[in-house]
């Protein structure tokens, strides 16, 4: 039976999302509470996108193929008393054999939160907010953004991975301020490589904070190679909020399309 988990989880603590060796990880307590309930070995999981050290999430999306699983109102309960505190699992649905958390997404979105002025920095917050010193500029933040949306190559701000594609489709790159203030991100694309998001974020607070023109983000997004002046920001203010996939009958063809190797437009 394949079973579909939603998760949160607080990432401070965790050396990221994937199992390592001698670390404490989100998929490693999570496959330990699973062995531990069903009394077996082990457990594979497949989640929808694979956080970093120190990034949190509130929709991570998980599969897994059990053999006989408690009912899912059931197993929730069960794996929440097994769990951590910082994980916690918000649903537990059948699904069909053909959905995959990974392949099957049709976006992900995250948001990273800032607090740019003094007043705004909350000590209560702090694992979760990335303190900035000086105000940022939201309006030119917003203008640069728009030139980073649409299906690009984004290797100037992507950790290369030998063999792997760094086109993505950028659907939504947008700041906004919260009701208490924090300048929040909202990234929603296809998928992201690695430290995409945080790239991202970097090049467009040297914008807000008018170190460097708007037109220079689209200016590094075209060179396609690493720039040394965009700074990877720090991991704690990101959250994967969300994971959109399409109805049950059109998840076999979405994971086909997933898997095919991007190209550029």
């Amino acid at each position: 039976m394949r079973i579909r988990l939603d998760l949160a989880y607080d990432g401070t603590d965790f050396h990221g999302w994937a199992a390592q060796p001698g670390l404490r990880t989100v998929q490693g307590e999570l496959t330990l509470a699973l062995a531990t309930l069903l009394r077996v070995p082990s457990v594979d999981v497949v989640c929808a996108g694979r956080t970093d050290a120190g990034v949190h999430a509130r929709g991570q999306v998980v599969h897994a193929d059990l053999d006989e699983p408690p009912a899912p109102d059931l197993l929730l309960r069960r794996l929440n008393g097994i769990l951590p505190a910082d994980v916690r699992i918000h649903r537990a649905a059948e699904v069909p054999a053909s959905f995959d958390a990974r392949f099957g997404a049709l976006w992900r979105r995250y948001a990273y939160r800032i607090a740019d002025l003094p007043d705004l920095v909350d000590p209560l917050t702090r694992s979760h907010v990335l303190a900035w010193p000086r105000p940022l500029d939201e309006d030119a933040m917003n203008a640069a953004s728009a030139l980073l949306v649409g299906r690009h190559d984004f290797a100037s701000f992507c950790k290369q991975r030998e063999g792997a594609t760094t086109i993505r489709t950028l659907e939504e790159l947008s700041w906004a301020r919260d009701a208490g203030g924090v300048l929040v991100a909202t990234v929603r694309a296809d998928a992201f490589c690695h430290s995409m998001v945080r790239s991202l974020v970097g090049c467009l607070i040297a914008v807000g904070e008018g170190r460097k023109p708007v037109a220079w983000a689209g200016e590094v997004l075209a060179a396609a190679v690493r720039d040394p002046a965009v700074a990877v920001v720090h991991a704690h203010g990101l959250t994967l909020e969300q994971v959109a996939y399409p109805p049950d009958d059109e998840l076999e063809a979405r994971a086909l399309q997933t898997r095919a190797k991007r190209v550029a437009e």
